[in-house]
């Protein structure tokens, strides 16, 4: 069950290419399409010669019946033709090396495969995180993980909490052995069934309820944290014998008066691609699930989907490439409590087969993700984790080596989870005032922007981040001077307490902290604009630029930081280096005029201050005219120690 999105490269069109073809190999594919691919095996292995697609898809078959090795002799076989190799055999063949252990081997075919798919999100990942191998496949007591006594030679996998109890899906036999097999491999299909907790251990497991147990697969699940409301996966019965292929879709149940409702279909089930793996939050009103609906980054992908006040699913929302990839990713699981999202993937860098990964998530954010590691995960398949609210205790599904079955279940004891931290603050005035439309900007402690926020009515802004390191937070708001706090994450809590506080520029002034100068002729400082995607220095621009050389070096130990910015039409990485080139142009040009040039600096800020409210990221589309677009595509002078001032500490941006 837990393959049921991964197949997709065997499910290619036959036509065009079936004259070139045996009928041994024809014969093979047509048992490859409907998943017997031990059959599939047979018929490809008697054909005398196979074209480069049926090599591929005898690998294909070879690694879907764990018989990796044979896989492996097929795909270097593969790799050896002199044409009709596609870049992605290169990746899953090193994915078939893991799983035999072959990690500088599998190493090799990454690095072909990334030169030769520079921008797919596998090969990014990849050439990100291929350095930590070593650092993944230690034993650092993170972790201590048993083995179930209920597992056996059946599939059992899928845990999921239900009350005080655990709902599970397996391939155990009905006594009677009359059921039908599943063609894959060969054992019953998937029911669902519920065990009581004794300890770490699950007593002896039963029929969860015979009314979700059809004659195909059923399972997992997910409940409501009252245990009224499930959602569950089971294949799509309304497909013709010859489409039941990848199709399986969510259903939904209510409990009520002693008994569960009939099924109610999710609004996302199509014939055309599978809805599953669904995890409910607690009141059962959003959803995480995997789909590979079209419109998706490849292969199954992670998505969320929320309950409107009338109790009608909204839009279903793709978590993004900061989770998926073009591999499978699968099993969400969302500990509300403690905002952690696991999934597992195929298509993030790991140790192999499907690797357990985890994040902090909360409703606009994603933190960074992390492979949970060794012995969590192994060469093998390794998913479908969960955890308590204590973040101590979990369970996960492996087929790894040493099991009972193909697939089992597992309990670990989390000694050392670390899912990184949130800093969590409030942009205030200095009466403590809450800020509205305040722009926080989170840095590293090198100076790198990380992230950006702008505060709503409640002047609130929540930032996801590692664990152990130091931060910069500054604040920006018309009328203010930048506020700074200094933070670390260093604590045990999960949430990190920092408000960025923002001092009016009249109360500055006010303060004297700006003192001796010539007030009058700084402040008649006018920001300077460009002209849209450019950083050149207009010639209107020019005349401001000479007067802020005239003033520095009128006062020689003043010192000027020019903050640049750019309007939204375009992505936020590109405006931030726009931004920065409209930054570090005018400080040139000052530096070359002035004494002493390190007194200027420039840093870009992308669109994280728009002036109007002329936002078009993503799918928002911006009214604004081109006047009002201008007004974002500026650079701003903030004098930060004047010509007779020692120290103005309130003003500076470091």
């Amino acid at each position: 069950m837990k393959k049921i999105f991964i197949p997709i490269i065997l499910l290619v069109s036959m036509n065009g290419i079936a004259q070139k073809k045996s009928s041994d190999e024809l014969k093979g594919d047509k048992y490859a399409f409907v998943y017997s691919f031990d059959k599939a095996i047979e018929s490809y292995t008697h054909a005398k010669q196979l074209t480069v697609e049926g090599q591929r898809k005898l690998a294909e078959s070879y690694h879907n019946m764990d018989q990796n090795a044979k896989s492996e002799e097929v795909y270097l076989k593969l790799l050896s033709s002199p044409e009709g190799v596609l870049p992605i055999d290169h990746y899953n063949y090193a994915m078939n090396l893991k799983t035999n252990g072959k990690y500088d081997e599998a190493n090799m075919h990454l690095d072909k495969f990334a030169e030769l798919s520079p921008n797919d999100l596998r090969a990014k990942d990849y050439k990100a995180h291929k350095g930590e191998l070593s650092k993944l496949s230690n034993q650092d007591g993170k972790y201590k993980i048993v083995q179930l006594d209920i597992n056996s030679a059946a599939d059992d996998f899928g845990p999921c909490y239900y009350k005080d109890k655990i709902v599970f899906s397996s391939s155990g036999a009905n006594p009677t052995g009359t059921e039908k097999t599943y063609n894959w491999n060969r054992k019953p299909f998937l029911d669902l069934y519920v065990s009581q907790v004794d300890g770490g251990q699950l007593k002896t497991a039963e029929i969860f309820d015979k009314s979700f147990n059809g004659k195909m697969h059923d399972g997992p699940a997910s409940f409501s944290n009252d245990g009224n409301f499930i959602a569950y996966t089971n294949n799509n019965y309304d497909l013709k014998k010859r489409e039941l292929i990848v199709r399986i879709q969510i259903n939904f149940s209510t409990y009520k008066d002693g008994n569960w409702s009939d099924p109610e279909p999710f609004i996302l089930n199509s014939k055309e691609y599978s809805v599953g793996h669904p995890c409910l939050t607690a009141n059962g009103n959003t959803m995480y699930f995997s789909s590979d609906m079209p419109g998706g980054f490849g292969g199954a992908d992670i998505y969320r989907i929320t309950k409107d006040e009338k109790g009608t699913w909204g839009k279903s929302e793709n978590l993004g490439d900061k989770i998926n990839t073009e591999g499978d990713e699968l099993f969400p699981f969302y500990q509300e409590n403690n905002q952690a999202l696991l999934f597992s993937s195929n298509g993030r860098f790991g140790l192999g087969g499907l690797d357990i990964f985890m994040c902090a998530m909360n409703d606009t954010k994603i933190g960074t993700v992390r492979n949970a590691g060794f012995p969590l995960n192994t060469q093998y398949d390794d998913f479908s984790a969960i955890i308590n609210d204590k973040l101590n205790l979990g369970y996960f599904s492996s087929n790894r080596i040493g099991g009972k079955g193909g697939d089992d279940i597992y309990t670990v004891d989390l000694l050392k989870l670390d899912i990184g931290k949130k800093i969590e603050g409030l942009a205030l005035d200095n009466s403590k005032n809450i800020l509205p439309n305040t722009a926080i900007i989170l840095f590293d402690d090198k100076g790198k922007m990380l992230d950006s926020s702008t505060t709503k009515a409640n002047g609130a802004f929540t930032f996801l981040v590692d664990s152990d390191k130091n931060f910069k937070l500054t604040g920006n708001k018309p009328s203010y001077v930048e506020g700074v706090t200094l933070t670390d994450t260093r604590a045990k809590e999960f949430i990190v307490k920092a408000d960025v506080t923002l001092l009016k520029k009249e109360e500055v002034i006010a303060k004297k902290i700006i003192v001796g100068a010539d007030l009058g002729k700084i402040l008649e400082l006018k920001t300077i604009y460009f002209d849209v995607d450019k950083y050149n220095i207009r010639p209107d621009a020019e005349i401001e630029l000479a007067k802020i050389v005239k003033i520095m070096n009128e006062y020689p130990e003043m010192v000027v930081q020019l903050n640049a910015y750019a309007d939204c039409r375009a992505s936020i990485e590109y405006n931030m280096v726009l931004s920065d080139k409209r930054a570090k142009t005018p400080a040139w040009y000052i530096k070359s005029r002035i004494t002493n040039p390190e007194r200027i600096t420039g840093k870009g800020y992308g669109e994280s201050k728009l002036t109007g409210g002329c936002a078009c990221e993503d799918t928002v589309v911006s009214t604004c005219s081109e006047e009002e677009f201008q007004k974002d595509r500026r650079t701003e002078f903030i004098i930060i120690k004047n010509g007779n001032a020692t120290k103005s500490a309130l003003l500076t941006t470091e």
